[in-house]
């Protein structure tokens, strides 16, 4: 059977329980005044589906109450079916079509996608790796920066074949560990930011395997091991088994996504489509449902205003 044909996919009742029973697995909590104790359940015919009424500061409240979903005249059985699109769809899904699928408009679409995208975001995220463990780090570059680095007046203008190379691109820096990636988008992929992301997410007892860049040549030496591996020579596995095959592999599907689904993306909403990437990487090995379901875990204490959308 089709996880589609789960209640919460097409009823509202059905879908408010749910997401409470994600929610509140211990019982309704009182999102104004933090009460358990006396939250009474307010029942009519014109009541809204799982409208609930605290005891103690005598304010009423859903479930949607302090989440993403606060505010939100969508139903919520559209919100699931919206996270189970997003979630099972390897290179991800576009704004226009959930417009079409969920019949919605497309502000709609687009504004469903950016909060779920924001409930996909690890608020405490662990450092990454350990003694013996490795993490790959590595670089790239997608689309054209909206706003150019001002070049130096001193140096020859640039070629026609140079327009288009990485000081001319968004930036992105990506490290993977034990299955898990984090990736980041920098305004410049320098040493000084690489540096600033390596020991901000990473343990110094780590192996940090990188290709041959220089920007990672100083601070390959605050870890237990620098591993290196050549791609100019058309080395991609070390002697030690270093590689960044890993973080490759990442990329190969984030571009595909960028290029083939969403093709026009803003500079400033880069980091929240990398943020999507990342979630469906990191929760690769579970069942679509379950994958859509976590999305619901993270969506409390993060509220996310309306902005015009400029892209898909």
């Amino acid at each position: 059977m089709s996880v589609l044909n789960k209640r919460y996919f097409h009823s509202e009742k059905a879908a408010i329980a749910k997401l409470e029973s994600i929610i509140w697995p211990d019982g309704p909590v009182c999102p104004h005044c933090g009460s358990k104790r006396k939250i009474y359940e307010i029942k009519g015919k014109s009541t809204r589906p799982g409208l609930k009424k605290c005891g103690d500061c005598r304010k009423q409240f859903t479930v949607k109450v302090g989440t993403v979903f606060e505010s939100s005249h969508v139903p919520l059985y559209k919100w699931f079916q919206a996270a189970y699109l997003m979630a099972s769809s390897k290179k991800g899904i576009s704004a226009h079509q959930l417009h079409r699928t969920l019949e919605v408009t497309y502000k709609t679409a687009w504004f469903m996608a950016h909060r779920l995208r924001e409930a996909m975001i690890d608020i405490n995220p662990e450092p990454m790796g350990g003694e013996g463990e490795w993490v790959q780090a590595d670089e790239t570059y997608i689309g054209k920066l909206e706003t150019p680095r001002v070049r130096n007046k001193y140096l020859p203008p640039p070629t026609k074949a140079g327009r288009s190379g990485p000081a001319e691109k968004r930036a992105v820096v990506s490290l993977i560990s034990g299955g898990k990636a984090r990736t980041f988008h920098v305004h410049s992929a320098n040493a000084a930011t690489v540096r600033d992301i390596l020991v901000k997410n990473v343990r110094r007892e780590s192996d940090l395997h990188t290709d041959e860049s220089r920007i990672y040549t100083t601070v390959g030496k605050e870890f237990a091991h620098h591993r290196t591996v050549n791609h100019g020579r058309k080395e991609y596995v070390g002697k030690h088994g270093q590689t960044t095959n890993n973080v490759e592999n990442y990329f190969s599907i984030f571009k595909r996504g960028m290029k083939g689904i969403y093709q026009h993306c803003r500079e400033k909403h880069l980091q929240r489509y990398l943020t999507e990437f990342d979630f469906r990487y990191n929760s690769r090995d579970v069942e679509d449902l379950e994958r859509t379901l976590s999305i619901f875990s993270g969506i409390v204490g993060k509220r996310l205003t309306y902005r015009e959308p400029t892209s898909a």
